[in-house]
């Protein structure tokens, strides 16, 4: 059964015919899967057939602990996004983008292809001097209208600069670990195991939080 009818695949096809260059998306399961990472493999799936410029490569956690160790995955469902030529982008997805997320899926898709909205120059020279490695972990729910805004900004920086890294956490599938860093509501982003922030921020907060984790 399609996950999306004939009216959202052609919004979704016109949305994606704005990408400039490949993406490739690394899924990263199990040999028997889990009900949500056969949920987010059949999302992406029928997701990835929907342009020819995106292209679907799915791995097992366990019987591919090397490829997953190198793009840092540590938890399943996995997505992670990788430019034309395989490169890491920093972005990731744990759990599925679906809900409100596939906004915050579909902007990372687009902006890693190259389709993005110059940063304000005085913006951009902050992020660009951040020197430290940077670990960015948004936790959302997929109910959430608010939480798109906060991932957006974090896979943002990511793009930008090769010292972050920015994941989507989707709390109910990684109950343990939302958990772990005491999240109440959502989205809350927390950097470096030190800093957290509470709602949908702007970028530019979010670039001062890391400045001081």
């Amino acid at each position: 059964m399609a996950l999306f009818d004939e009216k959202v695949s052609s919004q979704l096809k016109s949305i994606l015919s704005g990408m400039k260059s490949d993406i490739q998306l690394a899924f990263f399961t199990q040999e028997i899967e889990c009900p949500m990472c056969r949920e987010t493999r059949l999302f992406l799936e029928e997701f990835c057939a929907l342009s020819g410029k995106l292209t679907l490569s799915v791995y097992d956690f366990v019987k591919d602990k090397e490829k997953a160790e190198t793009h840092r995955v540590d938890k399943i469902p996995a997505i992670v996004v990788l430019d034309s030529k395989g490169n890491d982008t920093g972005i990731k997805f744990y759990g599925l983008p679906g809900g409100y997320e596939i906004n915050s899926f579909i902007k990372s898709l687009l902006e890693a292809s190259g389709q993005k909205e110059e940063l304000p120059a005085l913006l951009m020279s902050r992020v660009m001097a951040i020197k430290k490695d940077i670990h960015i972990q948004v936790f959302v729910t997929l109910s959430c209208p608010f939480c798109p805004a906060a991932v957006m900004a974090a896979h943002r920086l990511a793009l930008e600069n090769p010292n972050i890294r920015a994941d989507m956490v989707e709390s109910t599938t990684f109950v343990p670990l939302a958990v772990r860093y005491g999240v109440q509501s959502v989205p809350m982003t927390v950097i470096n195991e030190t800093q957290k922030l509470i709602g949908a921020q702007p970028i530019e907060r979010l670039v001062e939080a890391i400045e001081n984790a």
